[in-house]
């Protein structure tokens, strides 16, 4: 075991690399850049025109600060800035027709600092959509969270501060989007407001909402914790599965950066990991193969390293945020009786009995469902699309939504698109599957179908998005 715990210490960069294909700040990552042809080089100096000038003056009018203005390719500006001290980015295209996407990040470890884009044409946050935006002369904007962890609250009432402020900049119609957590923010903005966009686009998203999601991830940590107890491939940390298992804030003695920190803090959670599919991979009949699957069934994912790692380090390192922000545990498994595969009626009991028990707050849950649990009972166009295996946000999730959807009586505005999964190499001839692995054709043609759809009443074909 000795000789697979050196594998996996050698192995943790490479490990890491890959693993951020699948990284919970990641918003599409497959490739970002395809459509950046257009995001060259900006000058020096921005010599804005009139209208750019006239738009930066009504943006101080309106309340913004610490205005910084940029180039963009063929004559567009990039306005950093902020509204009631919430940074935020608008990308303004030269033949800016109105037209207007908001956008939700995804998640990212609580304690990584706020922010946004400087240049979302440079390094294209949605896949290759921003660039395809600003040649079809729609605007985008992003507002940042008040902080990162879990935020939909915030990032739906900083954007809804954009929103106004790109309204009095000349917007007329506004979009939402986003990926992952920002799945959940896009529901957040048209149940929340109704009225404030014509059309949106989940992809990857927690689209049904957190209770499933925070359940899903606390039974995977747990079922690793009961299985591999007293294993070389047992989690570093505390067991209370309703806390924390390793902090994210450096000590006050350790001068670590605290990104850094936090990147080696999540290696920790991710080598142990590493080291029990590399055994499996050995030995496929083993006892590391069938504990493996037995946490994958418990926790709703893939048997796969990525899809067993993204979720037992979100939780691992998240779980006190969650709490902070919901005001308690959103979750509970009192009653819950686990059925892990390959066991017996005894070892199917001792299982439940090692199994932490916790109850639910009723007030994290009531904070779940406000921020953001899906009624189904938007007035818009929505489309998603989701893979059908991924490694964060599991496909349940646009299930879910469908299910809530049509007992709103709403399937009309809804169009929900399946596609394939993508993975990834990883160190020892391992593959993993992907988080939000589109490629820029398919975030493309998600948005491309809703703003048809808005624009000509006609929902999008079945085939709109492969």
């Amino acid at each position: 075991m000795a000789s697979r715990r050196n594998m996996a210490s050698s192995s943790a960069i490479a490990f890491k690399g890959a693993l951020d294909m699948v990284r919970h700040s990641a918003i599409f990552p497959i490739v970002l850049l395809a459509s950046a042809s257009i995001a060259q080089q900006a000058p020096n100096v921005f010599q804005p025109s009139a209208v750019q000038t006239a738009l930066q003056s009504k943006a101080r009018a309106a309340g913004a600060t610490e205005l910084a203005a940029a180039a963009a390719p063929n004559g567009g500006m990039i306005l950093n800035g902020s509204v009631e001290g919430r940074r935020f980015v608008l990308t303004i295209p030269p033949n800016w027709t109105g037209e207007t996407v908001l956008f939700g990040q995804g998640y990212a470890l609580p304690g990584t600092p706020p922010t946004v884009p400087a240049d979302p044409l440079a390094k294209d946050p949605g896949g290759g959509l921003f660039n395809h935006l600003y040649a079809q002369g729609i605007a985008s904007g992003i507002a940042a969270v008040d902080k990162n962890g879990i935020a939909t609250e915030t990032a739906t009432r900083n954007t809804m501060r954009l929103r106004a402020l790109a309204a009095k900049l000349g917007a007329t119609r506004f979009y939402a989007v986003g990926g992952s957590m920002g799945g959940n923010i896009v529901l957040s903005l048209i149940e929340n407001h109704p009225n404030a966009f014509s059309g949106a686009v989940a992809m990857c998203g927690v689209t049904q909402g957190w209770l499933a999601m925070v359940r899903q991830l606390t039974d995977m940590r747990g079922a690793y914790d009961v299985l591999t107890e007293g294993t070389p491939y047992a989690l570093p940390g505390g067991k209370d599965l309703t806390r924390s298992a390793l902090p994210i804030v450096p000590p006050a003695n350790d001068p670590t950066p605290g990104d850094a920190f936090r990147e080696a803090q999540k290696m920790k959670l991710l080598s142990p990991i590493l080291t029990l599919f590399l055994a499996a991979k050995a030995n496929p009949q083993g006892s590391e193969a069938r504990i493996i699957r037995q946490v994958a069934a418990v926790g709703g994912f893939a048997p796969d390293p990525a899809a067993l790692g993204a979720p037992i380090s979100s939780a691992a390192l998240g779980m006190d945020d969650i709490k902070a922000t919901m005001g308690g545990l959103p979750i509970g498994n009192r009653d819950i009786v686990y059925a892990p595969p390959e066991m017996d009626a005894t070892q199917t009991a001792a299982f439940n009995r090692k199994m932490q028990r916790y109850d639910a707050d009723p007030r994290a849950v009531a904070y779940a469902r406000r921020w953001h649990e899906a009624t189904g009972r938007f007035r818009i166009p929505l489309v998603t699309v989701h893979q059908t295996i991924d490694s964060l946000v599991p496909f349940a999730q646009s299930e879910g939504l469908g299910r809530i959807t049509a007992a709103a009586g709403n399937g009309a505005r809804l169009a929900q698109y399946a596609v394939p999964p993508t993975t990834i190499p990883l160190p020892g001839g391992l593959t993993g599957y992907t988080h939000c692995g589109f490629t820029p054709v398919q975030n493309i043609a998600a948005f491309d179908a809703m703003r048809t759809w808005v624009r000509t009443g006609r929902k999008p074909a079945a085939e709109a998005v492969r």
